[in-house]
C-alpha cells in the first residue's frame, strides 16, 4: 500500500495546498494593508496571520485526517458539519467586516465574544474533530501534542475546578471596565483577549461535551453536566449587572465613536448585557442535554 492510499493525499498535493494557503494569505494581507477601502465586507477588516493560519491549517488537517482515519474512527457527517460551522463562525467574527463592528459597539463586541467563547467552541467540541486534525496534521504537531509537558498542561487545565474558574474568570476579567478599555485600545492585548476567549472556550467545552464514558474521558457525565450548569449562573449575574446599569461602564465605545450613533451608551450596554445573559445560558442548557444524550448512548450513569 503506497503513502497516498494511507494518508488520503500525496506529499506533493499537501505541498501545493500549503503554498496555496500562503499565497491566498499574502494576497489578503496586501489587500487589507494597501487597499483597505476596496476590500469587501466578507474579507478581513484587519488581517491576522495567526488567525488565518489557525483556521486554514485546521481545516486542511481536518479534511486530510478524515481520509486517514478508518470509517469507525471518522466522525459522522453531522459532526463534520459541526466542525466546519464552528470554524466558519470563528472566521466570520474575527476575519470579516464584523470585526469592525465589534470594535465600535459594545453589543456587537459581546456577540463576537459569545461566538468565540461559546457557540463556536461548542460546535467544535460537538464535532469531536481533534483526532482527525491530529491524524491529518504534520509530525511536529503530533509530537507537540504527544509531549509529556503538553499532556500535563492539558490535564491541569482540564481539571473541573480549574476549567470552570478559567471559563468564568476570563469572561469576567475582560469585562472589568478599566481592563476592557485598555484591551480595546492596545492591539497586542486585544489579540490576547480574543485568543484567550477562543482557546479557553475550546478547552472547556471539549471537556464538557466529550461523548465518551469515564474512563477514557477525564470526568464522569455528572460532573460534566454540573460544569455546564455551574458556569451559567455567574454569566447570568454579569449580564444582569451590565443590563441594569444606568451609567456608561465602557467609555471606550464613546471614545472611538459608536457605529450606530443613534444607540446611546446605556442602550448599547443593555443589549450587550442581554447578549451576555441569555445566549450563554442557552448554550449551557444545550450542553446539559448533549451530556445526558451522550450518557444514555454510552449506557453509563452519573
Amino acid at each position: 500500500m503506497d503513502e497516498t492510499s494511507i494518508t488520503g493525499k500525496s506529499p506533493r498535493t499537501a505541498s501545493v495546498v500549503y503554498i496555496l494557503i500562503g499565497v491566498v494569505g499574502a494576497v489578503l494581507w496586501l489587500a487589507t494593508t494597501y487597499r483597505p477601502a476596496s476590500v469587501p465586507a466578507l474579507a478581513p477588516y484587519e488581517f491576522s496571520w495567526p488567525i488565518y493560519l489557525a483556521v486554514t491549517l485546521s481545516g486542511f488537517w481536518f479534511g486530510r485526517g478524515l481520509g486517514r482515519l478508518s470509517r469507525v474512527q471518522r466522525p459522522g457527517v453531522w459532526r463534520q458539519v459541526a466542525f466546519w460551522a464552528g470554524l466558519g463562525l470563528l472566521w466570520a467574527v474575527t476575519q470579516t467586516g464584523f470585526e469592525y463592528l465589534a470594535q465600535r459597539m459594545f453589543f456587537t463586541n459581546r456577540l463576537q465574544h459569545v461566538a468565540m467563547h461559546h457557540v463556536g467552541p461548542v460546535l467544535l467540541a460537538l464535532s469531536a474533530g481533534g483526532p482527525a486534525v491530529l491524524a491529518g496534521g504534520p509530525e511536529w504537531l503530533q509530537a507537540i501534542c504527544g509531549h509529556r509537558a503538553a499532556r500535563r498542561l492539558y490535564g491541569a487545565l482540564q481539571q473541573p475546578v480549574v476549567a470552570a474558574v478559567l471559563f468564568v474568570g476570563l469572561f469576567w476579567f475582560w469585562l472589568i471596565p478599566p481592563v476592557h478599555f485598555v484591551a480595546m485600545l492596545d492591539p497586542v492585548l486585544y489579540q490576547v483577549m480574543n485568543w484567550t476567549m477562543v482557546v479557553d472556550g475550546i478547552l472547556f467545552w471539549a471537556l464538557v461535551l466529550d461523548s465518551r464514558p469515564s474512563p477514557p474521558a477525564r470526568v464522569r457525565f455528572g460532573i460534566r453536566a454540573a460544569l455546564a450548569v455551574g458556569v451559567m449562573f455567574p454569566q447570568i449575574v454579569l449580564g444582569a449587572l451590565i443590563t441594569f446599569s444606568t451609567t456608561d461602564l465602557f467609555p471606550y465605545y464613546a471614545f472611538c465613536g459608536r457605529y450606530f450613533a443613534s444607540i446611546s451608551a446605556v442602550t448599547d450596554q443593555q443589549i450587550g448585557g442581554i447578549v451576555i445573559w441569555i445566549p450563554p445560558a442557552m448554550m449551557s442548557v444545550i450542553a446539559v442535554l448533549a451530556v445526558v444524550g451522550n450518557m444514555r448512548r454510552a449506557g453509563a450513569d452519573l
